[in-house]
């Protein structure tokens, strides 16, 4: 298994650069993956494909304004983009700006901030590189808790491929997110609404909820000529015991466990593997899942073996990357890489505010 197997090119046009309105009014296409089957439907038809007593797992993570401009106290221009919080104080960042060592100190540029100052004096909100990480990532200490100031000194880091302002910074949320901690949105659950959502649940479908911090390694690459070698990012993940018990009582009664999105799945899977762990020193555990609240690097490759998840819903993916691997590993390489030309050949958008797949 090379990384280049699961290439493919993508023509610059069909890359989405805005979302569409309504959010479930943006195309659906559904890939059966036994037979191969392709259907083209709307986003809002997904209804026809989910029955009562199956369990739709959503990510309720929530982007947080992690992108930060700031100066140095030379004057030197400083961009910062939070990725994971270590303490109250500390984050780890990418931080884009040049002479900057262990020490360097710079202020957050805000008019919060430039108020503050003339109100206390020469106080102003700053932050301090504290370590050096790998890359452009730094460990940064910031003067107070930066969370206060986000509506005021935050923007909404949108992904590298995404050239349009964003008028709406609600539009790179869910509807159901709530947990604030992400860098990118789980974009699978971008489509859908909150109506939508009440009509699945009338029709006797059930919800459920877990968290993962999404982290920019989502949009990175593969490099490595072998996808082995590639070292995944720690995401933090929770999954509740509401949620165990739900995809438990599912799984019993013959139900499907629909995860949106690739977040969703990496959450139930890791959970699922930290069970079975217990269960080697615990023979008395009987459950397939249980509650689980901690850091995960799973990587899902060909030949990985899916547990809890029975469907996904998930948008088109990027070339060579982490996400395309793992739709792979559930549906099949070749299949994926056809079922991609083909909606490219339809004109389907791809990425972050494009359209969506539902593999059954």
């Amino acid at each position: 298994m090379k990384t280049s197997d699961f290439d493919y090119h993508l023509p610059e046009t069909s890359i989405a650069q805005t979302p569409v309105e309504p959010r479930d009014s943006s195309r659906l296409l559904i890939l059966h993956r036994q037979s191969g089957e392709v259907e083209h439907k709307t986003f809002r038809d997904i209804r026809d494909y989910l029955k009562a007593g199956d369990l739709l797992v959503l990510n309720q993570t929530r982007v947080i304004p992690a992108r930060i401009f700031a100066h140095k106290e030379t004057g030197g221009k400083v961009e910062l983009l939070l990725l994971r919080r270590r303490d109250s104080l500390t984050w780890e960042a990418l931080v884009g700006g040049k002479g900057l060592r262990v020490g360097s100190k710079v202020i957050v540029d805000s008019e919060v901030s430039r108020l503050r100052s003339e109100k206390a004096g020469d106080f102003s909100l700053h932050a301090e590189i504290a370590e050096f990480l790998e890359g452009a990532e730094r460990l940064i200490r910031f003067s107070e808790p930066i969370e206060p100031y986000f509506s005021q000194v935050g923007n909404v880091p949108l992904p590298p491929y995404i050239h349009e302002k964003l008028t709406d910074p609600e539009r790179y949320q869910t509807v159901f997110s709530k947990e604030p901690g992400s860098a990118a949105a789980p974009t699978a659950g971008l489509h859908f609404t909150p109506e939508l959502l009440e009509n699945l649940k009338q029709s006797g479908v059930k919800v459920a909820y877990v968290t993962l911090h999404v982290g920019l390694d989502t949009f990175a690459p593969v490099n490595e000529d072998s996808p082995e070698d590639h070292k995944i990012h720690s995401e933090w993940c929770e999954l509740p015991q509401e949620t165990a018990d739900f995809i438990n009582e599912t799984k019993k009664n013959g139900g499907r466990v629909i995860a949106v999105g690739t977040t969703s799945v990496r959450t139930l899977e890791s959970a699922s593997i930290e069970n079975h762990r217990s269960e080697i020193i615990n023979s008395d555990s009987s459950s397939p899942v249980t509650c689980f609240s901690g850091s995960t690097t799973l990587f899902i490759l060909p030949s990985y073996r899916f547990k809890v998840v029975d469907a996904i819903i998930t948008n088109f993916h990027l070339p060579k990357s982490t996400l395309i691997m793992l739709v792979s590993a559930f549906a099949g390489r070749e299949k994926i890489l056809q079922t991609y030309d083909l909606a490219i050949k339809k004109g389907y958008r791809f990425y972050s505010f494009g359209d969506a797949m539902l593999i059954v």
